[in-house]
């Protein structure tokens, strides 16, 4: 049973029913709306076929909604694209309706203002990178480092530090307030740069509210990760733009840093950004690629994300099949005992821990523990709004995680998280309804029996607001 999760972007190539359908069958929990490019209304109605195709399915697939935010982009390149070479030296303006090869026009008035010769840019996902080796009048000059072929209308990286737009831009907030309209379940917000970025967006606690993600993308949002960890839902590593900022080589260890202290916390953390970049043309990875996905699972990811991969390229349904097949074998062999020691040695590090908080700490590190000791089949969470689920998820426990929450969006939010399955419950009011909801179900899934020991955990009544109570049950 795979426990790391699949996020796949939705686009051009992806976004009919029938593919949708079968991305669900192949392995996608998680369906992702860029919103940089198209309309609102097409947004919209994207969202509403990935509802409507999960609905035919059967799964509660999460949607997460990317908002755009102050991206620099750039006017358009000629249709097929152009392909840079190393050392073709280019122009940056701003304010021209089109770029070309030896001249690249802007939407960000301030360039020549902001950027510094000696800066490095990049397009796109960083495929294509230069240096900035003068100035003069209204152009940069520059240097291309790494060449390739870009189309479309790229954005264009330029280091956080010099960029004067704020985030939410007042475009993510119309986004984001029509997508919460809408019951969407996560929201991510893009160069995020302190913990402030991420309360700005004005949401409530999730699940009232969807779950706000913030993208590690910027040298400031890592200088500033612990603010940003506790103001935000959920993580990704957005590796694409991270590595503007910083030299390619820190890259690795950023990653396995940020995955680990959200993690410590309970967050669940998306690892992004070329994973599987050659199945945008080919219908297999090359090696690396398929040795990053599995390196991501082993630093303790929750989700890997799919991007061009599944919005524009030849075989979305293959491409998630592929990386659900390198993440499902990855699970086997991960280290599920070391990883609680090394989980508990970092939230311990930090002190001063909510009491409310350190019950469910140690009730769900327990949890882990005892059901790996009783050999149970799964960890039953009662839980209204996921917290106990992701609590529980941060151990890596080597067997099922099933979270069971009246509220819809609370189990759509699960799809992001660890080896955890969301079941939606009637509204109890009573604990030992809850938990005879939750025994019933399980004896529903082909791989529990009668007999069957479970360990069930529960805040001892719904007004609880730590979980409190730890329990081995049979099935019967």
């Amino acid at each position: 049973m795979r426990r790391t999760k699949i996020v796949a972007t939705i686009g051009p190539a992806s976004d009919d029913p029938t593919t949708l359908r079968s991305m669900i069958n192949a392995g996608m929990d998680v369906a992702r709306i860029g919103l940089a490019h198209g309309t609102l209304d097409e947004h919209l109605a994207k969202y509403a076929r990935i509802r409507a195709a999960a609905e035919d399915v059967g799964v509660p697939v999460g949607i997460l909604a990317d908002l755009p935010g102050p991206k620099v982009r750039c006017a358009p390149f000629p249709d097929g694209g152009v392909v840079f070479g190393d050392g073709d030296e280019v122009h940056f303006v701003s304010g021209e309706s089109s770029s070309s090869l030896t001249t690249i026009s802007t939407d960000y008035d301030h360039l020549i203002d902001d950027v510094e010769v000696g800066d490095q840019l990049a397009l796109g996902d960083g495929n294509i990178s230069f240096v900035v080796d003068s100035k003069s009048g209204d152009k940069l000059h520059a240097r291309v480092v790494r060449g390739s072929r870009v189309q479309g209308r790229p954005g264009l990286q330029v280091p956080s530090d010099r960029l004067r737009i704020t985030t939410p831009t007042q475009e993510d907030l119309r986004f984001a307030d029509a997508f919460i309209e809408a019951g969407v379940d996560m929201l991510a917000v893009s160069f995020v740069r302190s913990g402030h970025d991420v309360r700005s967006l004005g949401t409530e606690p999730n699940p009232r509210g969807p779950m706000v993600v913030a993208k590690i993308e910027t040298r400031a949002a890592v200088e500033n990760l612990e603010g940003i960890i506790s103001a935000s839902g959920a993580v990704m590593v957005a590796r694409g733009d991270l590595g503007v900022d910083y030299p390619i080589s820190e890259l690795p260890h950023l990653q396995k840093h940020i995955i680990q202290r959200c993690i410590a916390r309970g967050l669940p953390v998306i690892t992004a950004t070329q994973m599987l970049e050659s199945m945008v043309y080919s219908p297999t990875p090359t090696r690396a690629e398929a040795s990053d996905v599995a390196n991501a699972v082993f630093d303790g990811t929750s989700s890997v994300m799919l991007s061009g991969e599944t919005a524009i390229g030849v075989d979305p349904v293959n491409s998630v099949a592929t990386m659900a097949e390198i993440a499902a074998r990855t699970d086997v062999e991960f280290p599920h005992d070391d990883w609680v020691d090394s989980v508990s040695s970092v939230r311990e590090s930090e002190g001063n821990i909510d009491p409310g908080a350190l019950t469910t700490d140690s009730i769900t590190m327990a949890a882990q523990r005892v059901a790996s000791q009783v050999s149970a089949k799964a960890i039953l969470c009662l839980s209204r709004t996921g917290y106990t689920v992701r609590s529980v998820s941060r151990f890596r426990p080597a067997v099922p995680i099933i979270g069971f929450s009246p509220d819809q969006r609370a189990v759509h939010q699960l799809s992001l998280s660890w080896g955890s399955t969301g079941v939606h419950t009637e509204e109890r009011t009573a604990s030992r309804d809850m938990i005879n909801d939750a025994l019933a179900h399980a004896l529903t899934l082909p791989w529990m029996h009668p007999g069957d020991r479970v360990v069930v955990i529960s805040g001892n009544s719904t007004a609880t607001r730590a979980t409190d109570t730890l329990r081995v049950m049979y099935l019967t």
